[in-house]
Order: structure tokens, then sequence, then C-alpha cells
């Protein structure tokens, strides 16, 4: 009897009908989806929604076009092929930074706008270059071929700089430049310490143990070496320095032969070494 009941005909019946009630159902929420999809895909096309063209400000170094067809190339094609990736309401900004960075290292910071809901406003700040890093080796083993990249105020290396005759930018040579930014600006401060004691830092050495020398001009091909320890405090460096530069004999010997020193040695805290030819 209970076999029966569960296979009656009413029972297929109400089964039969629950199934197309659902099936209906399914029906109606496809087709709604359906048209709130294409209306919403229409409504993104629209031309008012759309960028229509690209305007780049703030560059000086990086050719405005070359940047603007670098962010087309990103707004070109549509999400699941129905929003245009034009539309300035979900365009792939982040995606068009990113691409800008990987491109031009140049550039520092990038910020994107969209004016009039038409034109795309990329603003762009570029790094300035201050120095340059000549390779791992140091100036009296490097030669003419070697290749210097430029970088910025916080020792960022960021593009291949030309070949340039003289003393035109500080020079960093050392491996620990592609690495160790942290110490750059103690570095700096230890450069700039030396011009205002009236010396001329032309460029400067890290090696990978940490000792370290500042090669100075003096108007030949043979430049005088400043000795220390990268790890040393650089005020410290600077103020033994500075009394060894005041005091005799050191400073009487500086007047009368500066043309032929070799070195001054820094490296053992308060004591100052040096050598003339």
């Amino acid at each position: 009897m209970k076999r029966n009941v569960l296979h009656s005909p009413r029972l297929s019946e109400l089964k039969r009908k629950r199934r197309n009630v659902f099936l209906i159902k399914v029906l109606f929420f496809v087709i709604g989806f359906s048209l709130i999809i294409t209306g919403l895909a229409y409504l993104s096309r629209l031309e008012k929604l759309n960028i229509t063209g690209i305007e780049v400000v703030g560059n000086k170094i990086v050719d405005g076009e070359t940047i603007g067809a670098t962010a087309e190339s990103e707004l070109s094609g549509s999400y699941l092929w129905l929003f245009p990736k034009t539309n300035f309401l979900f365009y792939p900004k982040n995606k068009i930074i990113n691409n800008l960075y990987d491109k031009f290292k140049t550039l520092k910071d990038i910020s994107l706008s969209v004016k009039n809901q038409k034109i795309l406003q990329i603003a762009v700040f570029e790094r300035i270059a201050l120095y340059t890093w000549c390779g791992i080796m140091p100036p009296e083993k490097s030669n003419s071929d070697q290749k210097c990249y430029f970088l910025d105020e916080a020792g960022f290396i960021f593009d291949e700089a030309p070949y340039f005759s003289g003393e035109v930018y500080f020079k960093f040579y050392g491996k620990v430049f592609q690495n160790y930014t942290d110490i750059f600006s103690q570095l700096i401060l230890l450069k700039e310490n030396l011009e205002n004691m009236g010396l001329k830092p032309i460029a400067l050495y890290v090696a990978e143990d940490g000792n370290a020398k500042i090669f100075l001009s003096r108007g030949n091909d043979s430049h005088p070496e400043i000795l220390f320890k990268s790890s040393d405090d650089v005020e410290k460096i600077a103020e033994n320095l500075e009394t060894a530069l005041t005091t005799d004999p050191l400073q009487a010997e500086l007047k009368k032969k500066f043309s032929s020193l070799v070195y001054i040695d820094l490296r053992f805290g308060n004591k100052v070494y040096y050598k003339f030819k």
C-alpha cells in the first residue's frame, strides 16, 4: 500500500508541476539576468561614459606619445567581451600604472585621472639624475667601455647614462649599490661634508667587505683617496678628517704637496694615517 501511494498518478503529477515551476523560474532568471547584462553592456558603451583621448603631463625626458601609447594598449578590448575597458568607471587603472612603472624606470610617481569623463590624464613625476653608478669594479680597475647608470637622490638605479667626458656626475662603484640603498644617504652626507671642507670628491667605491674609498679631484689623472669603513658613523669620520686637515703636520704638508697626496686613511678610529709620494 505504501509503495502505491509513493507512485500514485496524483503524486507524480504534483512532482511534474513543481519541476515545471522550478524550470520556469530558472528560465525567467536567466532571461532577466541576460537582459540586465545586455542593458549594462549597452550603457557601458555610451560615448559619454568612455575615454576618448589621453593626455600626458609632467614629462620632460620620457616621450609623452610613448607613455600614451602604452596606456592606450591597456584600454583596448573588453571585459568578458561585453564591457569596454575604456569606460571611465572601470578602466584598468592599476594595470596601466604598473605597466608604466615596468616600462619606464625614469618615472618616479604616476597618477591617473579622468577629466570630464572623456580624457584620461596621466600625470608623471620623473626621477632626476644626480649621480651615476658605473659597475662593481673600483675606478682604477674600470675601463673606458664601462657602462654607467643614472641614480636619483635615493640611490635608485633607473636608466643607462650616456658617455660623459670629465667629471660631470659623481660616480659610485661597487656591488653594494645594487642591493643596499639604506647606506646611500649616509654616503651622500659624507660627500657633502668633504665638499664643505674645500675638497672635491668625484667618485666613491664600496667593497663587499665594507671598506670604502672616496676619490678626490686635483686636475690630473691621479686621484687621492679618502679611506674609511662604510659601517662607521659618517659624522665621526667627517669630524676626524676635518681635525686632521686643520692640524699640523698634515695641514702644512697639504699646502706644500697636495699634488703628491696618495691617501688619507680614516679606518682606525681617531687615528688618521696619510701618505704622500
